[in-house]
C-alpha cells in the first residue's frame, strides 16, 4: 500500500470515532426543534390538523382568541331570548310608545347599553370629565359583556327600551333607538331572603337607566313590566330592588309599580361617606299554570 493510501485509510471518519458511533447517529443526537402548534381556526391545512390531533389525543394546542363571528355567536346564546319570550316582535312589555326586549347580539348595541348606563350612573368631575366618563363606559361594557358570557341565559338577562314606532327614526341604526336598560339576575343572597318566604331565589332588577332626555316619559315603567313578565317566565314568586333612602323619585316609581319597603341599611353606613338604602321586593301573582311548571 502506497504512503498516499495508508494516509486516507487514518484520516477517515469512521477511524475517528467510538465504534458505537457514526457520523450519521452523532448528527440526530442534536434536539430537532419542533414546530409550535397552530390555531384551531385559520390557516391552510385545518381539517388535515384537527384529523391528526384528535387521533393522537393531543391536549396541548395554544389557545387563541375568539374570531368575531364566535363572540358575536356566544353573545347571542346568552343574550337574546329568542322568538319565545315576548310577542310577534320581541317585545316582553310595552307600555305607551316604548317596548321592551332583551338585549341582541350585536357589539353596537352592547356599546350602546353601556353609554346608557355610563350617563345614568357617572358622577361629573371638574378636570378631566370626558377622559374619566370614556374609562368609567369602558368598565361598564368590560361587565356587561363578563355578566353575558359567563351567565346562563336563564339566570340573567339584560333588558332595553326603544321606542315601538320608529317611523321618526328612519335614519336611525337599530340600537341608536335604546333609551333605557335595566339588569335582571336571579339571586339568593341570605339579607334578602330572610325578607321573603317559601323561596330560595328571587329575580333582582338592578342598573335602572334612562337618558335624561327621555327620563318621566314612562320609559321607567316601561322596564319594570318587562321584568316582572322575565320573572313569570322563569317562574319566580320574588322580585327585589335597592333604591336609596333620599331617592323620593325613584321610591315613587317602585311604589307605584307595586313594590314596598321591607328593610334598610343600618345608620352606620352614611358614616363612611355611603347613602343609605332600602330594599324594596313585590310579590309576583303566581297562578295555577306558572305552579304546575315548576
Amino acid at each position: 500500500m502506497s504512503p498516499a493510501a495508508t494516509m486516507a485509510v487514518l484520516l477517515r471518519p469512521s477511524t475517528l470515532l467510538p465504534s458505537s458511533q457514526s457520523t450519521t447517529t452523532s448528527r440526530l443526537r442534536f434536539p430537532v426543534a419542533t414546530p409550535l402548534p397552530r390555531c384551531r381556526h385559520g390557516g391552510a391545512g385545518k381539517k388535515s390538523r384537527l384529523l391528526v390531533a384528535r387521533r393522537r389525543g393531543r391536549r396541548d394546542r395554544v389557545a387563541c382568541l375568539p374570531t368575531k363571528e364566535e363572540e358575536e355567536e356566544e353573545v347571542g346564546v346568552a343574550g337574546d331570548g329568542g322568538e319565545e319570550d315576548g310577542d310577534e316582535d320581541g317585545y316582553l312589555a310595552r307600555e305607551g310608545e316604548w317596548g321592551v326586549r332583551r338585549m341582541g347580539r350585536v357589539g353596537e348595541e352592547m356599546r350602546r347599553v353601556a353609554l346608557v348606563q355610563a350617563e345614568a350612573f357617572h358622577v361629573p368631575v371638574a378636570l378631566f370629565n370626558d377622559f374619566f366618563f370614556d374609562f368609567f363606559k369602558a368598565e361598564v361594557l368590560s361587565a356587561l359583556i363578563y355578566r353575558v358570557r359567563n351567565s346562563p341565559p336563564d339566570r340573567y338577562a339584560c333588558l332595553v327600551a326603544e321606542e315601538v314606532d320608529a317611523t321618526s327614526q328612519i335614519s336611525e341604526a337599530p340600537f341608536e333607538k335604546i333609551v333605557g336598560v335595566v339588569d335582571c339576575t336571579v339571586q339568593n343572597e341570605a339579607d334578602i331572603l330572610k325578607n321573603l318566604q317559601g323561596v330560595d331565589e328571587y329575580l333582582y332588577v338592578s342598573g335602572i337607566a334612562v337618558l335624561p332626555s327621555f327620563r318621566r316619559r314612562k320609559v321607567g315603567t316601561a322596564l319594570l313590566k318587562a321584568c316582572e313578565v322575565l320573572a313569570l317566565q322563569w317562574r319566580h314568586r320574588f322580585m327585589a330592588l335597592r333604591a336609596y333612602e333620599d331617592d323620593d323619585g325613584a321610591q315613587g316609581l317602585y311604589s307605584k309599580a307595586g313594590y314596598r319597603v321591607v328593610a334598610k341599611d343600618p345608620g352606620w353606613v352614611t358614616w363612611v361617606g355611603r347613602r343609605r338604602r332600602v330594599l324594596m321586593i313585590k310579590e309576583l301573582p303566581i297562578h295555577e299554570h306558572h305552579l304546575e311548571q315548576q
